[in-house]
């Protein structure tokens, strides 16, 4: 089977508003590489080996379903606590699994207080596809406690545009495969004041992961 090169390109106004240079990734079916953003950190002396964002921005109003199949309000359920944000979809094959998986791993080894104090939510870029059953059973491989959400991809793209990260309509490919093209950003929260203040590109270690995660668990400033 041909291999479809992953889409990189520099996400534009985004770039400047989130002081970096953000890449879009195309996650298709049949796999891709991709070639790393290149960011500068905002504060170098800060506790915190994710780059710090210049700019922090608000949690997005946004309103999906959760994997139980019930309402989940984003800002409401996750106010006054430390949260990891990413967008993606299930049957990518590269960026959205590994990334997830890094952040398993890396809050398996959080203490169970700390765990608490975390959430890992994931929204899908592909609802019609990604059913709450589907992102259930998904995510339960890389954390059982992750928050899977899904449902209007309008709502999904204006709630991402906002954080600087761009998502496009899923494609159908002639052989029946999707390539869901979307920011491989993740967006730390921190429980303060329930701003983003932290960034991680598509490719960051599990271990950076695993030196912040005990730091957004305690509301350290970035």
């Amino acid at each position: 089977m041909p291999r479809t090169p992953r889409t990189a390109r520099l996400a534009g106004a985004a770039a400047v508003a989130l002081a970096a240079a953000l890449t879009l990734t195309a996650c298709g079916s049949d796999g891709g590489g991709t070639s790393p953003a290149k960011v500068t950190r905002q504060k170098a002396d800060s506790p915190y080996e994710g780059t710090v964002l210049g700019k922090n921005f608000e949690k997005p109003d946004l309103q999906l379903t959760d994997t139980a199949g019930q309402p989940y309000d984003l800002r409401q359920k996750t106010n006054g606590k430390a949260t990891l944000l990413f967008f993606g979809y299930t049957s990518c094959p590269d960026v959205c699994p590994t990334t997830m998986g890094d952040i398993g791993v890396a809050m398996k080894k959080l203490s169970a207080e700390e765990r608490q104090k975390v959430n890992v939510v994931f929204v899908s870029t592909d609802p019609q596809r990604d059913t709450p059953q589907v992102l259930r059973t998904w995510l339960d491989s890389m954390g059982s406690d992750f928050t899977g959400l899904t449902g209007d991809l309008a709502k999904v793209k204006t709630a991402a545009k906002s954080l600087g990260i761009m998502i496009e309509d899923p494609v159908v490919n002639g052989d029946g495969t999707v390539t869901s093209t979307h920011g491989a950003q993740v967006l730390a929260f921190l429980p303060s004041d329930d701003k983003a203040h932290v960034l991680y590109l598509s490719g960051t270690e599990e271990k950076t992961y695993e030196h912040d995660l005990p730091l957004l668990a305690k509301g350290v400033s970035a």
